[in-house]
């Protein structure tokens, strides 16, 4: 008998994962709900989706194994612990909370229940990291004293479509949320390499001056300015790691909205647009074909229907010649997959984790190395640029 999700919020994600898991062998069940009924109705149909909740606090009171939470960014933290607090397992989409005592208290109740949580980082998963992890494990970094993780990613560039998507009316409102409270495609893309946490960081934020009602904080409801925002942190082992987050860049974030680069004593690894180097003492290696990920759908694909063209690269493109595709269900073979390849992994390592009662790779401890370094960044930015010493929760237990 397999486990039962129910999936929160039928937005651009969750197509996505709702056949992946539907098509699991280890998941019996799939579910849906949404605060707009006719979105939970019209997604069902589509995705084949028998049973639907009128709402969040419903399917908490259902006979649900797990929940799977796709709703606005700044929820997930209250509703994770809602759905903890009522014994279900969580997996969140990013990030994990925009507090950090939301964070602390998801860590306190997975260590009181056993129960699972997994946040959904897909730069875990990139090519880019997992080649990194590979050579940092041959030793071809040497020792590692400097990173960079960018999420570069122009509002131009279909964000602003998404945000009327998910907000209605009042869009503005929220799409003007603080880059750096959306740290983990930058911070978890070289933390997934290094293995290392941060322990302190100095932020700067860029005020916008586009004039178009985002960022403008008068209509924010984060009182939020910063359209572009980069973060200096000191990581545990005496290393530097730097993050950009940038929503007014011009740069094509619908070729690559995530970089990485990698500086060890022995070798390193840069990332562009559209090149990525492996570079030693002796020479230089273009890798770019090792990063390329093959299309898993069509453009015109009806899974895509509600993404903005300028998003739709990113929602379907799959493996690359670094993933190892051995491990996962063969159910998935041919279905679709998306950012770098990361939601086929993604929704397998959950399942996983549940049935087999395992800690997934991003569990809550990890989560939080991942998240709260961006909480604090910017509250540094808001102090222009004081040092702040950033909480850690330690190493998920064995």
């Amino acid at each position: 008998m397999g486990i039962s999700i129910g999936v929160v919020g039928a937005g651009q994600f969750a197509p996505s994962f709702l056949r992946l898991w539907s098509a699991h062998p280890d998941v019996s069940e799939v579910r849906l709900t949404d605060v707009i009924p006719e979105r939970t109705a019209e997604m069902a149909a589509q995705q084949g989706i028998a049973v639907t909740h009128a709402s969040f606090e419903e399917m908490l009171e259902s006979d649900l194994d797990a929940v799977a939470i796709f709703t606005q960014r700044w929820l997930h933290g209250e509703m994770a612990i809602k759905a903890l607090e009522a014994g279900k397992h969580v997996y969140s989409t990013v990030p994990m909370a925009i507090e950090a005592d939301q964070i602390a208290r998801i860590i306190e109740l997975v260590k009181e229940t056993g129960l699972t949580y997994m946040m959904g980082e897909t730069s875990f998963y990139y090519p880019s990291s997992v080649y990194c992890r590979q050579k940092l494990a041959e030793g071809a970094f040497g020792r590692v004293f400097y990173s960079e993780g960018d999420y570069v990613h122009d509002m131009d560039l279909g964000f602003y479509a998404a945000y009327q998507y998910s907000g209605g009316d009042d869009w503005k409102k929220t799409a003007s949320f603080p880059p750096l409270l959306y740290p983990t495609h930058a911070v978890g893309n070289v933390l997934s390499v290094t293995g290392q946490h941060a322990t302190h960081v100095s932020a700067i934020g860029v005020k916008d001056d586009r004039g178009d009602g985002v960022f403008d904080k008068d209509v924010s409801q984060f009182n939020n300015d910063f359209s572009n925002a980069t973060a200096l942190f000191k990581l545990a082992d005496g290393g530097i790691m730097r993050t950009n987050e940038m929503r007014r860049v011009g740069y094509p974030s619908h070729i690559r909205e995530s970089r990485l680069r990698v500086f060890g004593t022995e070798g390193s690894f840069e990332q562009l647009a559209t090149t990525t180097l492996w570079q030693n003492k002796e020479g230089v290696e273009d890798v770019s074909q090792l990063m390329e990920t093959k299309p898993s759908s069509s453009l015109d694909d009806s899974d895509l229907a509600n993404v903005d063209p300028a998003l739709r690269d990113a929602f379907r493109s799959g493996l690359s010649p670094v993933h190892d595709r051995s491990r996962l269900p063969k159910e998935f073979d041919g279905m679709h997959n998306g950012h770098e390849g990361s939601h086929h992994f993604l929704a397998d390592d959950f399942v996983r984790a549940v049935a087999d009662k395992t800690l997934p790779p991003i569990n809550a401890w990890v989560s939080a190395r991942y998240t709260l370094p961006g909480i604090y960044a910017h509250q540094s930015a808001l102090q222009g640029g004081v040092q702040l010493e950033i909480p850690d929760h330690g190493d998920a237990p064995v």
